[in-house]
């Protein structure tokens, strides 16, 4: 009879290797009243038939980092426990059989010494003497990272499995969860067939069954179930044990290793969904039916590139459902809809992979409350509304899983699940010539075709064809009067009788200024990270309105609701869908707002960082005195019924001043010149605001507490590790789009964490952290002679410390 606990610190939902590594590594922090609970048997759900490639480059540095500490865990956990983990560091090989793959692999190797990671440029000959047994046909070259390898997925779970165990964690198999118990505040418990267990923690790292698991505490997993097919080979004359992991991305195969020969996979682009009304009962050690035909078009590409495929034997065909995720990364955090709720899943058949590192993170996550280090590109967080969806998920999902090893493009834009939600202008703007992009299922804006061109957006690592487009924007936005489309912003309002206390303990800068005042702001974790970046409107005494980033609507909402100081009265509400939003901006723009409102917008009477209510064709707007372009401007909130009246004035009254529709390429090249920085590239929770050069924007005079207050204030005489620094590059030939290596007096010192052209400075525009152990100041940043390293290549470039475009505010606040 199985006996559970009646209780335990935390519950750990799911044995694979995933749930195995969180629990390690909780047991290893000192949390030894751990349980893991599985359904039936280690391994059993999706583990046991993983393909055990281990790579570590993602576009991600903290990512890498996190699949780095899964490479040095699996190095040195068979001497720690005893049992085989089948780990060999056998080194990754990437081909490259086209021109655009070739550059992309470049920046790869770019990326990797951003990062501190060895890769290497190969030859189609070098290639070959790495992996004998491949054919060259149509490889233009190769890349190759020493540390990458392999590993055997049931192993190595069974090794963690042994190491929780022995620094104190309790592992029972056979015991399936049935409910997560919660109360208003958060998890108390689970429940089991053989009894309860009281706790307030719980991690649910439960492969494909998550979705449905969490759903029972209302709690969404946008992830859903994908056949993938693989095969494993009789020995082949030629393959050794040391033969490294092998992508052919152009030809959508990989390969690995095994006993003498192949493991062979790939990822088709039209991909077979699994359990689309729900996973079967008693679904463990469980493989679906072969699909040869399916699988042909993969078996065919790796015919040509590995001709003895054709003669050999095939040991096993392997089709074993996997889970993926609308954005092919997977998912960590802590649940938005409940607290103490941990989730690990979605892991993109690149569990192997994540799993020292992600269950690592989640441990330590779970254990101080806070992420260790930014995790924004797996947060669970990242999601929203759309997701809740499981039919749009399950598109937008089976489109990524088609595009696994498509190229990487920069800005590309997905396109099932579209358009969903839209602004009020959205067919104005079409007929207009808007190439739309798309953000947490809204459609924006990206560029406008002009004059007969063609709205159709074509990527490139170099000029793509909306440079010229994005140029006329940008332009009209500097020079004329420029109106954006901004309607996706995610928009709370604050109230209640200690809302103006409860966001002065929050917000970094002092948000409490009489009503009417507008404040830029960061909120910080107690790190002194920035952990958001938005702008906070005083409407009245106990009335605030918060604007941020669409992208972050689900992460900026769940953080102020978690750092409300218990008990007071103040409530958060999403007003997002209540109101449209354009941004009208350049130096016309008081003209035009003044024709259509009899509200005196004067600067005396409307100085900048202040906000009012104003009537413009009878509606009433919520007009907002900011800019994020470097120019004079407002953001105008309307009523999202009266929007489009409100669009067809300014659009009427504007043509004489110049007026055009500008969309977000325009405002990127914009932001790049006045030096505003970007939450989820420049800023994050990893960056304090005097690193990133926004200490300005931080009340430590006023004398008020606030949260992150006081680790801002401890190394105040320590020399920064990190600042952040602008880089110009005026080739025209060279584009800039992040992750560029930063050199200073030849040593690599940082990457860019954001690129792009500026058009009135007329050259490339990138931002980056210069980091030294040491410390870094401005006199050191300013003596260094400097290059960016773009895809492999060395160009000098200039540093500046100030904003690139400022006109003294001259017209930003006139």
């Amino acid at each position: 009879m199985t006996s559970v606990p009646s209780h335990a610190r935390a519950v750990v939902i799911g044995g694979g290797i995933i749930g195995c590594s969180t629990a390690y590594h909780l047991a290893k922090l000192g949390w030894t009243d751990v349980v893991l609970l599985e359904r039936a048997k280690l391994t059993s759900g999706s583990t046991f038939h993983a393909a055990g490639l281990v790579g570590q480059l993602r576009n991600s540095a903290n990512i890498t980092q996190l699949l780095g500490h899964s490479v040095s865990l699996y190095a040195e956990l068979e001497k720690e426990t005893g049992l085989s983990t089948g780990w060999r560091q056998t080194g990754g090989l990437r081909l490259a059989c086209s021109e655009p793959r070739m550059i992309e692999l470049k920046r790869q190797v770019t990326t990797a010494r951003s990062f501190g990671l060895e890769m290497h440029m190969l030859s189609p000959k070098e290639a070959q003497d790495l992996w004998p047994v491949m054919s060259l046909e149509g490889i233009v070259g190769a890349v190759f990272l020493p540390s990458d390898g392999q590993a055997n997925p049931s192993d190595i779970t069974q090794a963690l499995a042994r190491g929780a165990r022995m620094h104190g964690a309790k592992i029972i198999e056979d015991c399936p969860v049935t409910s997560i118990d919660r109360d208003a505040r958060g998890i108390t418990g689970v429940t089991t067939p053989f009894g309860k267990i009281a706790c307030d923690t719980v991690i649910l790292c439960a492969g494909q069954w998550t979705r449905e698991v969490a759903a029972q505490v209302g709690v969404n997993v946008p992830l859903v179930s994908v056949e993938h097919q693989y095969l494993i080979t009789e020995p082949i004359a030629g393959v050794t044990r040391d033969l490294p992991t092998m992508r052919d991305p152009d030809n959508l195969i990989y390969f690995r290793e095994e006993v003498g020969g192949v493991t062979m996979g790939g990822y088709e682009p039209n991909p077979k969904p699994w359990a689309v009304d729900g996973i079967p009962e008693g679904f463990h050690f469980t493989l679906l039916n072969n699909d040869w035909d399916h699988f042909e078009q993969i078996m065919e590409r790796a015919i040509m590139r590995v001709p003895a495929l054709e003669s050999v034997g095939i040991k096993e065909m392997i089709n074993g459902p996997e889970s993926f995720t609308p954005d092919g990364n997977f998912i960590l955090g802590e649940a938005s809809e409940c607290p103490r709720l941990f989730i690990g899943a979605g892991f993109n058949a690149f569990g192997i992979a994540s799993a020292g590192g992600a269950g690592k993170a989640l441990a330590e996550w779970a254990v101080a409350g806070e992420q260790p280090y930014d995790l924004w590109p797996v947060d669970i967080r990242r999601f929203g509304r759309p997701h809740r969806d499981v039919d749009w998920v399950r598109a937008r999902t089976l489109e990524l899983y088609g595009k696994h090893y498509s190229i990487g493009w920069p800005g590309e834009e997905h396109a099932s699940g579209r358009p969903l939600r839209r602004s009020p202008l959205y067919d104005r703007l079409k007929a207009a010539g808007a190439v739309f992009g798309e953000k947490l299922g809204w459609e924006r804006p990206n560029w406008f075709a002009r004059n007969g061109g063609e709205a159709v957006e074509l990527y490139s690592f170099a000029r793509p064809n909306w440079f010229d487009a994005v140029g006329y924007e940008h332009q009209a936005a500097r020079e004329r009067v420029a109106l954006f489309d901004q309607t996706s912003f995610a928009k709370f309002m604050m109230v209640g009788r200690d809302a103006a206390a409860a966001l002065d303990w929050i917000c970094a800068n002092n948000v409490t200024r009489a009503p009417g005042t507008l404040t830029y702001t960061q909120m910080l974790n107690a790190k002194g990270g920035i952990e958001c970046d938005l702008t906070v409107a005083r409407l009245a005494e106990d009335r605030f309105y918060i604007v941020t980033g669409t992208g972050f609507a689900t992460h900026d909402f769940d953080w102020i609701m978690r750092n409300i100081p218990a008990n007071m009265d103040a409530q958060l509400v999403d007003v997002t869908s209540a109101y449209a939003t354009f941004a009208l901006m350049g130096p016309n723009a008081r003209d035009v707002l003044s024709r259509v409102t009899r509200d005196d917008v004067s600067n005396a009477s409307f100085p900048f960082a202040h906000c009012r209510g104003i009537v413009i064709a009878g509606a009433p707007v919520l007009a907002l005195r900011v800019t994020y372009v470097g120019e004079l401007g407002w953001e105008l909130h309307i009523p999202t019924e009266l929007a489009l009246s409100v669009y067809d004035a300014l659009k009427r009254e504007g043509g004489a001043f110049g007026l055009v529709d500008a969309g977000y390429r325009a405002i990127e090249s914009l932001r790049l010149e006045k030096g505003y920085r970007a939450w989820g590239a420049d800023i994050g929770p990893d960056h304090t605001p005097f690193e990133a050069g926004l200490g300005w924007a931080v009340k430590l005079k006023k004398g008020t507490d606030f949260l992150g207050r006081d680790a801002l204030l401890a190394p105040r005489d320590a020399p920064l590790k990190k600042q952040m620094a602008c880089f110009t590059l005026a080739d025209p030939d060279v584009a800039l789009w992040g992750r560029e290596t930063i050199l200073r007096d030849g040593e690599r010192v940082g990457w860019l964490t954001s690129g792009g052209w500026g058009y009135t400075m007329a050259t490339n525009i990138g931002y980056g952290y210069v980091r030294r152990a040491g410390g870094v100041d401005r006199d050191f940043i300013m003596s260094g002679r400097y290059e960016l390293e773009v895809a492999t290549e060395r160009v000098p470039c200039e540093v500046h410390m100030e904003p690139l475009y400022d006109p003294q505010s001259a017209r930003v606040k006139a």
